[in-house]
């Protein structure tokens, strides 16, 4: 368990089980194994990856440019936006009561309503939300910050059964207020008024409404609007995966969509919202169950039969695809099919950007992250995802300044915070700034030990200070922790016990963390992931042969050239594996195959962290440390904050 920062809201997911072939003809471990075999063995697995990633390691020094070029210059500041570019921002609620979200309800329908005009270039909505209302804004500053000529800014008043909205849009470049709208509809008729609205604002910034669009816009989302305020609460929970506590916040989106859909058993959009959350938690392995897989097709069935041709359908059948099957080649159908039919929808641009990251084609990745970026130019888990690309192929210089971006949008933001933190340890191997950031924000905000409680325990191992791995540990959730992989808390008491010297102890807690694990893997017999969890237990419980079999029976049925990056990390905790059980030779030869593919195995992880301490003095893994330690970091971080564009 070491890397806290993971590629997500990408989290691991299972391959469709087709196992590479050549990792089929990797012998298994028998009693009286020769040198000879191992040798061989080690051989074939760098062999393996020096193929597949090689072409993938030499783009490199290629990648930083693409990712996150500026998205605009104070010389070019009214020519860099687009005349037909507008952000809504949060509608001012001014009821003594919104506990059922009309406000946030009302900005959403009127965005999603926008952004379904191709001629138009409309701002995501998690952008635009980072000016709540209530706060000055100066719309010239918000524009340049969100790449957006016109903002539309309102508020809503409910009285009974009715509710008056109010709106204004201006000319943020010349800071010209075009004109104002107000009306009154009862809560089941608002959508009346906001079409109008719609087809005023594109009338305004000369957009042209094709038919097919008119119809669309005419099609009315619910004319429940407490059933609308939940749904916009569950999409939030849905879009904010990519931060901590990931489990939790998809189990809470799941219980307010249905309440949105048990209110409207007909709210599509509600129903893609559910789906998309079904997905994600199969593909996280949270619940990488066919019961879960039925519940994800499930929603896609209703979703189909409710608007089978709808942009949003289409961009939820590519969502089961990829995050359900690893289907890449069908999802990349549905996405093109999702951006002809909502060409601002940033999410479409990023699952993209996702997939080629997942087949290896990081510069079609940066260059699908970036579009997404323009449409959601505020969006710190997408720069972090950002981040977590650089630190695939430990461009840490660029992952910081990525990371250092996000901080200028969320600077309060504990995740972000420490994972910018997190940079200098696997960089440097330099454990200070991160402890120290962990123990500031712990400091000012004691609740949020849930956020950081996996880096806090990686930190406090990778330092031995059996004090705070303590504290880390009694922080952990009952569920256990996902970084890199899915560990339940059993196996990280394991861990601590196991650096501190406690073998009485290390083996009871491996104990009781195999039978939750053998457990998952009899009811997840084709996920990878937790036969490579199995296997680490199994090593540190001295399980020598069935150990080295589920660590490679994890990187069978996940191989790189399915999953570049799951696989990549399979492959690196093999490693420890093979160092676990003795097999020396076998762990430096793992550790030299996934260093030469994109990968989270660092200089600061092999310097510090206690899973490597079995190699510790021999020469061979200590010139691969060697040779990882950072060469010339003041020049490395100045031209990666120039790749940014960072003024």
């Amino acid at each position: 368990m070491f890397a806290p920062i993971r590629v997500a809201p990408e989290p691991s997911a299972s391959a469709s089980p087709q196992a590479d072939p050549m990792c089929n003809a990797l012998p298994e471990l028998a009693p009286a194994i020769s040198g000879r075999r191992r040798l061989f063995t080690g051989i074939l697995l760098t062999a393996i990856a020096a193929c597949l990633g090689c072409g993938l390691w030499i783009l490199t020094h290629r990648l930083a440019p693409q990712i996150t070029a500026p998205i605009s210059t104070e010389s070019a500041y009214v020519a860099s936006f687009p005349e037909k570019s507008i952000a809504v921002l949060p509608f001012e609620n001014l009821s003594t009561n919104d506990q059922n979200g009309f406000a946030d309800a009302v900005q959403d329908d009127i965005l999603t309503a926008l952004a379904k005009i191709s001629d138009l270039r409309v701002i995501s909505r998690l952008s635009a939300n980072s000016y709540p209302p209530g706060r000055p804004r100066d719309l010239r500053e918000i524009a340049q910050s969100l790449g957006a000529g016109h903002i539309l800014q309102g508020n809503i008043k409910r009285s009974d059964d009715k509710v008056q909205v109010s709106v204004q849009l201006t000319d943020a470049r010349r800071a010209a207020k075009l004109w104002s709208m107000t009306w009154e509809r009862k809560i089941d008729a608002l959508s009346d008024g906001q079409n109008k609205l719609v087809e005023k604002i594109a009338a305004q910034l000369h957009a042209n409404i094709t038919p097919e669009e008119k119809a669309t816009l005419e099609q009315r989302a619910t004319t429940d609007l407490i059933a609308y305020g939940l749904y916009v609460r569950g999409k939030t929970l849905v879009t904010s995966v990519a931060n901590s506590q990931i489990n939790e916040k998809l189990m809470q989106a799941v219980e307010v969509l249905n309440q949105a859909i048990a209110r409207d058993p007909d709210f599509y959009l509600a129903w893609c919202q559910l789906a998309a959350a079904h997905d994600y938690i199969y593909f996280y392995g949270f619940d990488h169950t066919p019961a879960r897989l039925a519940l994800a097709q499930k929603a896609l069935d209703t979703v189909i039969r409710l608007r089978p041709e709808a942009g949003e359908t289409h961009l939820a059948k590519a969502n089961f695809f990829y995050r359900c099957y690893l289907d890449y080649d069908q999802a990349r159908v549905e996405l093109a099919r999702t951006e002809r039919a909502l060409p601002n929808n940033s999410a479409a641009f990023e699952l993209t950007g996702y997939i080629d990251r997942r087949q290896g084609f990081w510069p079609e990745s940066a260059r699908s992250l970036q579009r997404a970026l323009k449409l959601d130019p505020r969006n710190g888990p997408l720069l972090q995802e950002i981040g977590a690309s650089y630190q695939e192929f430990r461009q840490f210089g660029a992952m910081a300044a990525a990371l250092d971006r996000a901080l200028e949008i969320t600077p309060g933001d504990p995740d972000t915070r420490v994972s910018r933190a997190f940079v200098e340890l696997e960089w440097r191997a330099d454990t200070r700034p991160l402890h120290e950031a962990i123990a500031e924000i712990l400091s000012k905000n004691p609740e949020a030990v849930d956020v950081l409680a996996d880096r806090w325990l990686y930190v406090s191992l990778c330092e031995r200070d059996p004090v705070a791995i303590a504290r880390a540990i009694a922080a952990i959730p009952a569920a256990g922790i996902s970084t890199d992989l899915n560990f339940p808390r059993s196996y990280c008491e394991a861990l601590a016990a196991r650096t501190r010297g406690d073998s009485a102890a290390a083996h009871a807690a491996f104990l009781a963390a195999r039978a939750e694990e053998e457990k998952l893997a009899r009811e997840q017999p084709d996920y990878g992931p937790v036969f490579t969890v199995l296997g680490l237990i199994d090593a540190g419980l001295g399980r020598k042969q069935e150990a080295i079999r589920e660590g490679r029976r994890g990187v069978e049925l996940l191989p790189i050239a399915k999953n570049s990056i799951d696989g990549g990390e399979l492959m690196k905790y093999l490693g420890v594996i093979y160092a676990w059980c003795g097999e020396k030779d076998l762990a430096i030869q793992q550790i030299a195959a996934t260093l030469r593919i994109p990968s989270t195995l660092s200089y600061g992880n092999l310097k510090l962290h206690p899973a490597w301490d079995p190699l510790r003095g021999d020469p061979r893994f200590e010139k691969i440390v060697a040779d990882l330690a950072p060469k010339n970091y003041a020049s490395e971080a100045r031209s990666s904050g120039a790749a940014l564009g960072r003024r």
